[in-house]
């Protein structure tokens, strides 16, 4: 049984600032160049971590043109939502984003957290899950998302996550789930999508855990000139073959990236950085940014599930009800 994984998407009619080129028609040479190694490699299956989008209200008529993109792929698409694909980082919403419009249709499948796939072909069995983003995936809750139980009588197991997986410590501050932390996890496979840069393939022991990191360059960080945007391909038989494959229509960083920009806003982090801990070393003020607001609520350990989910949807419906829906192209 094959499969083809690719992550992080990011679909949007606009060019980021860090860019020089136009990125939309860049995205979609991509997806077509993914439709070309499915079908070369004639996978059965095509995987995706999440992040579709690079907001959840995109203009219809951009969602179109991959639509049309993604039902030549010709192959069931499987897929969790990522952080930027729902409002207010609640999965709930996923009805009344233009990722749940792709699935109403047919085109994609979402999978849900409680969903168990069971996938046969010449006498091979896969068990596919998937956790889509939520508030609490990279807390002290996130084994109920990374770590799964593996069904009697199936030969492999296949989880996507859209959560921050890594191999090492990150940021101060930043909420993430270490490789090291799911050795006791029962799939064979975990995919990872979220974390831009990606990983790789990394194995341990008889587990494999793969990020190719995301098939488009938007971060701000300078490392992204280096990195080839890339797809993984899996074969599962008598045993687990998985290698990566770089992307041909993705040009070098320096042809596409603005170092310039790159390295202003490099500048920018740092000095903001050094701003915050100069303010919060003299007191406490009140956050109005959005995602730090919903960073500090999932964190928050004193509040209660129930409390939680209920602010997280407020904030969701709050989102929907500022967001204009206009074209973006």
């Amino acid at each position: 049984m094959k499969f083809l994984f690719f992550t992080d998407s990011h679909i949007r009619g606009t060019t980021p600032k860090n860019r020089k080129d136009n990125f939309y028609k860049t995205l979609k040479n991509k997806f077509h160049e993914v439709k070309d190694i499915a079908q070369r490699l004639n996978v059965d299956y095509i995987l995706h971590g999440g992040d579709w989008f690079d907001r959840p209200d995109i203009s219809p008529s951009i969602v179109r043109e991959f639509a049309v993109i993604l039902k030549g792929f010709k192959r069931p698409v499987y897929t969790v939502a990522g952080n930027h694909d729902i409002y207010g980082h609640n999965p709930d919403t996923i009805g009344r984003t233009m990722l749940g419009l792709l699935e109403g249709t047919g085109i994609l499948n979402l999978i849900g957290y409680d969903d168990e796939i069971i996938l046969k072909k010449d006498g091979i069995t896969v068990q596919l899950t998937g956790k889509a983003y939520n508030y609490e995936i990279d807390s002290e809750q996130y084994k109920k998302y990374y770590v799964i139980r593996k069904q009697e009588g199936v030969d492999y197991a296949i989880n996507i996550v859209h959560g921050m997986l890594l191999q090492k410590p990150f940021y101060e501050g930043i909420q993430y789930t270490l490789i090291d932390d799911l050795k006791d996890t029962g799939a064979d496979i975990t995919f990872a999508g979220h974390y831009h840069s990606g990983f790789g393939i990394k194995k341990i022991g008889t587990r494999y855990f793969v990020n190719p990191g995301s098939i488009v360059r938007i971060s701000s960080s300078l490392a992204e000139i280096g990195r080839r945007p890339m797809v993984v391909y899996a074969k599962l038989d008598e045993e687990i073959y998985i290698e990566t494959i770089e992307l041909q229509t993705a040009l070098p960083g320096d042809e596409v990236l603005d170092r310039e920009k790159l390295e202003a806003a490099k500048d920018r982090t740092v000095k903001l950085h050094q701003f915050y801990q100069s303010v919060t070393a003299t007191g406490e003020y009140k956050k109005i940014d959005i995602s730090e607001l919903i960073e500090e609520i999932a964190a928050n350990d004193e509040l209660g599930r129930n409390v939680k989910e209920e602010a997280l949807r407020r904030i969701a419906i709050a989102r929907e009800s500022f967001s204009t829906g206009q074209d973006e192209v």
